[in-house]
């Protein structure tokens, strides 16, 4: 079987727990083939995020179309962006640049990135007004409960306001969206899909008490992109995602002083491949 080829957007983690480290160790450990669109470097570690340094908008843009042009691409994950002006560049070329997989849509799965797992902020308000455009050329949207409330307007304390904010979301932009419940108290956690059609997948699945979590949502994405890429359908992905997330957050290596790194290589010993089945 081919290689399944999955673009990352996103940006640099210095200590290598979330964005781009996540991203290419998630896609990697899942059998796809990673490529990257570094869209900003932070100099940050587990306590924190210490500085950042967007990259330019045009070598942002010229990444992308350097491996569109002549990998290919299979399906995408969009992280943190970087700025406004990044952020209506990426929309427009995948608006007018449409790639098509064996006659089916593009998977494009965006995390809207807001805050770190430290509490850093990771976009300001002018990137955060643009993330409707990227959600226009988006096949999944995957907002925490924080981030879901930011970009409704809504209270998201509980789960039926996870769930009212969510199909708000989706019929406001026509995706679907993936509502992550792990900042809503409670020994358990849900996780909700709304479908495009509208129709409701839920995962609720025990808590796992660790602080080493930083780069849950980055891993999540990009293996959802990543079982798309393999032809998954949008729930199968999901819950294949979710349990490599939790595996790798069971076989975190304990490193640094906060919030640290999950163990993505150390996960393949309780996550079976995609070609195991």
């Amino acid at each position: 079987m081919k290689v399944p080829r999955i673009l990352s957007i996103a940006g640099s983690d210095s200590g290598g727990g979330a964005g781009i480290q996540a991203d290419i160790k998630t896609i990697t450990m899942l059998g796809g083939h990673a490529m990257t669109a570094i869209t900003a470097i932070t100099a940050q570690n587990t306590l924190g995020v210490v500085d950042i340094m967007p990259v330019p908008t045009a070598t942002v843009l010229a990444q992308i179309e350097a491996v569109a042009s002549d990998i290919g691409i299979d399906a995408v994950k969009i992280g943190m962006i970087g700025s406004a002006e990044t952020a209506s560049i990426i929309a427009d070329f995948f608006a007018h640049s449409p790639l098509v997989r064996d006659g089916r849509e593009l998977p494009v799965v965006f995390d809207p990135v807001m805050i770190a797992t430290s509490g850093s902020v990771l976009a300001d308000q002018a990137t955060i007004a643009a993330f409707k455009r990227l959600m226009a050329i988006a096949t999944l949207v995957t907002p925490n409960a924080p981030e879901l409330a930011a970009l409704m307007g809504l209270a998201v304390d509980s789960e039926a306001q996870l769930e009212t904010a969510a199909r708000a979301l989706a019929e406001r932009h026509g995706i679907a969206v993936l509502a992550k419940g792990g900042h809503l108290a409670g020994e358990t956690l849900t996780d909700l899909l709304i479908g495009r059609d509208g129709r409701l997948t839920r995962w609720t699945s025990e808590r796992i008490e660790t602080r080493h979590s930083h780069g849950t949502g980055c891993t999540l994405s990009s293996a959802i992109a990543t079982e798309l890429a393999f032809g998954r359908t949008l729930p199968e992905a999901v819950e294949r995602a979710r349990s490599y997330v939790r595996a790798a957050m069971l076989a975190a290596p304990g490193l640094g002083q906060g919030h640290g790194p999950m163990g993505h290589g150390l996960a393949q010993a309780h996550f079976a491949p995609p070609d195991s089945e």
